[in-house]
């Protein structure tokens, strides 16, 4: 019996994905759980496992190409067939490494509106009921000349969506790109070796013809800089888009309120260097801080919880996401079970996560989940900042730097003290203000007690 893989959903709600490199090659002996194939979303780079096992019959996406959630991308053999069986059964005639994505064999002509929706992110696609049939996207193609002769099929450029949506956001020209990909088509290692359009000499612009009065004036057109002043321009990443969009979505939908504390430090780090005395073991301050987070959220079950739609839903266990700084934007990885790991175990996985999310290397599940993050810029000398959601969650508590500051001794008189100021975020619907303020309370007391983190 032949199985057929389809593109998987990376994230709840990705509509399309592209093919990064594939790992294994066909008739490769495929186990089930076995990473097979790197998926690019606009947020990160994961290992999908197989889910079945078998023999690889063929390849449907080459690397580089992009396609809707649940399109076919490889074949595989199962019950001693062979590898033209299956394909047979599978449906794919012919060499399955140059079969298209689905629907994209003969695209529409590049002026038309379907191909200008085709050339979106789902979530960019105009509604034909809200916008007229002379709607452009942003950077349109020049229409062509009605006296132009149409183009011979065998002059056409084929481009998967996202080389498409990567060469409107970096202002390219694919004009004599010939593609490396199946049958010359455009792929995204293509688009990589071009210089954008900046950098390329530009015709002088031309006056544009004054506006009639009664005519709608056109859209504004980017700011310009002053005479004489440098800028440069960098293109936005599918990663950057995506982190706006999702904050902005956060921050204008979810009820933020913000709690800060001061916690006393120097026996935590009076711990922590016991801690790394012993031999082979090395553990950080944030490695304490994400293990005292996971202690307060035992002692406070009720701020353990997420926003639903239906209901709010507390968890047993404790999945912290941590916020990683990566290259190309912002990745938060989940540890999961941190109320159980050791310290040593907690900073191993926290430490291969991080080192993981800037290699590109995350698996699907190691981005899902979690009812809470942490996010430090301590070690930056940031003493104080407060951070913004990441839904559903219900707090992101935002960790500053351990400073030595004047502090009032329990007798009232003068001191110095190793502070780090901390501030919750919270989500009002699910935390109310006592909660939230009891959890923070526990939080600060594991902190400043730690023996109580090793419990």
């Amino acid at each position: 019996m032949a199985i057929i893989v389809r593109m998987p959903e990376i994230a709840t709600g990705t509509a399309e994905a592209a093919i990064a490199g594939w790992m294994v090659a066909v008739g490769d002996e495929i186990t089930s759980g076995q990473p097979i194939v790197e998926i690019e979303t606009e947020k990160a780079t994961v290992e999908y496992e197989a889910e079945d096992a078998g023999v690889l019959a063929g390849l449907l996406l080459d690397a580089g190409v992009a396609a809707a959630v649940g399109t076919p991308i490889a074949v595989l053999a199962t019950g001693g067939q062979s590898a033209d069986e299956a394909l047979a059964e599978a449906g794919v005639d012919g060499d399955p490494a140059v079969v298209p994505e689905a629907g994209a064999a003969e695209p529409e002509a590049e002026g038309s509106v379907a191909a200008q929706d085709a050339d979106l992110a789902p979530e960019e696609a105009p509604a034909l009921e809200e916008a007229p049939v002379v709607a452009q996207t942003a950077d349109p193609e020049p229409e062509r000349s009605a006296a132009a002769p149409e183009a011979d099929a065998g002059d056409r450029q084929f481009a998967s969506p996202l080389v498409r949506k990567l060469v409107r956001e970096r202002g390219l020209d694919l004009q004599g790109v010939t593609g490396s990909g199946p049958n010359g088509r455009i792929v995204r290692r293509d688009v990589e070796a071009l210089q954008p359009a900046a950098d390329r000499a530009t015709a002088a612009p031309t006056e544009a013809p004054a506006t009639p009065a009664a005519a709608t004036p056109a859209p504004a057109a980017t700011p310009q800089a002053l005479p004489g002043a440098g800028y440069v321009d960098t293109p936005h990443t599918g990663m950057r888009r995506a982190i706006a969009r999702r904050l902005t979505e956060s921050k204008s939908t979810v009820p933020h309120f913000y709690l800060v504390a001061h916690c006393r430090m120097d026996a935590l780090l009076g711990l922590r260097s016991q801690i790394n005395a012993i031999d082979g073991v090395k553990v950080s301050v944030n490695d304490l801080v994400v293990k005292a987070v996971a202690g307060a959220l035992t002692d406070v079950p009720a701020a353990n919880a997420i926003w639903t739609d239906e209901a709010t839903r507390t968890f047993d266990g404790v999945d912290i996401a941590i916020a990683v700084s990566v290259p190309a934007g912002l990745l938060t990885p989940v540890v999961r079970g941190v109320e159980k790991l050791s310290l040593g175990q907690l900073g191993a996985q926290i430490r291969d996560l991080a080192g993981r999310a800037r290699d590109g290397k995350l698996k699907q599940h190691e981005l899902e989940g979690g009812s809470f993050s942490v996010s430090n810029l301590g070690m930056y000398g940031t003493s104080e900042f407060s951070a913004i959601l990441n839904p559903p969650q219900s707090g992101i508590l935002a960790v500053g730097a351990a400073e030595q500051r004047p502090v009032v001794q329990a007798d009232g008189s003068l001191g110095v003290a190793t502070v780090m100021t901390v501030t919750l975020s919270a989500d009002h619907r699910v935390l109310d203000g006592a909660l939230a303020a009891e959890w923070l309370a526990a939080f600060q007391q594991r902190i400043e007690h730690p023996m109580s983190i090793l419990i």
